[in-house]
């Protein structure tokens, strides 16, 4: 029984990380789909594709799998129902994701070590955490390939109204229904920190202030002091600048 289901655990991950061929039951001998754009997606942690792994490599790198994975990510089929991604779409993420991740989990400290790498001149961890807390939606301090994929999956192919919920989530940080200024402005600081400070032009140090007033002389209509989901999203979809960089999204992978 153990035996089996230790060929099953192995035969599910091939399937998502597409070492493995379903038809002969013999390994993938396809190469890595090399379509994601870098830019965007390394600012998303355990998103660097690897290379599969050969047949003589299998049996070392089976026995290593086993031991480390302790999040086994549902079937491909029921992702690829549950998201907008396609089955080779979801094999590429797979594979970057246990490359980053082999737990097949990750906690907040490794999601800002990775997230660290790409803003070196500045401090990345404030911004991290929110964007973890807004990925980790079971709220059990981890992310897994599901919470991952889930995320990834509004943010790149979502309506419109699904990316706006999502960024108001983020932004929403006791997540109460609305946005207030003392919330925008930690979001402001914390992008301005990971920024760092040696950008050009200069930034003030009450760029971050400016920039919460103008976001809610702009978005909050009532001005009863906070900013409401249909506040939010009516604001930005009047807003030219927010949509095209929404579209810029569009066919990342």
């Amino acid at each position: 029984m153990k035996a089996k289901n230790r060929d099953q655990s192995l035969s599910d991950s091939r399937e998502l990380d597409g070492s493995y061929d379903q038809l002969t039951g013999n390994p993938s001998t396809s190469q890595s789909k090399k379509t994601i754009k870098q830019r965007f997606l390394k600012l998303l942690p355990c998103c660097k594709p690897s290379t599969t792994p050969s047949v003589s490599q299998s049996n070392v790198e089976d026995d290593f799998e086993l031991s480390t994975v302790c999040h086994r990510p549902e079937s491909m089929d029921k992702l690829q129902e549950q998201t907008k991604f396609t089955k080779k779409e979801l094999q590429v993420l797979y594979r970057g994701f246990k490359n980053e991740c082999p737990s097949g989990v990750v906690n907040e400290e490794n999601f800002k070590n990775i997230y660290s790498q790409f803003f070196p001149q500045g401090d990345s961890s404030t911004y991290a955490h929110f964007l973890f807390e807004a990925f980790d939606t079971n709220k059990n301090g981890s992310v897994s390939f599901e919470d991952f994929v889930f995320g990834l999956s509004i943010i790149l192919r979502g309506t419109i109204n699904d990316r706006l919920n999502w960024a108001f989530n983020l932004y929403d940080l006791n997540k109460d229904g609305c946005i207030t200024k003392e919330e925008m402005l930690d979001i402001m600081k914390s992008i301005y920190d990971m920024m760092g400070k040696y950008t050009y032009p200069t930034m003030q140090d009450d760029a971050p202030r400016d920039h919460v007033e103008s976001f809610f002389q702009k978005m909050d209509r009532n001005k009863d002091g906070v900013v409401t989901i249909d506040e939010f999203i009516e604001s930005c979809k009047k807003d030219e600048n927010i949509m095209q960089s929404m579209q810029l999204f569009d066919n990342v992978i």
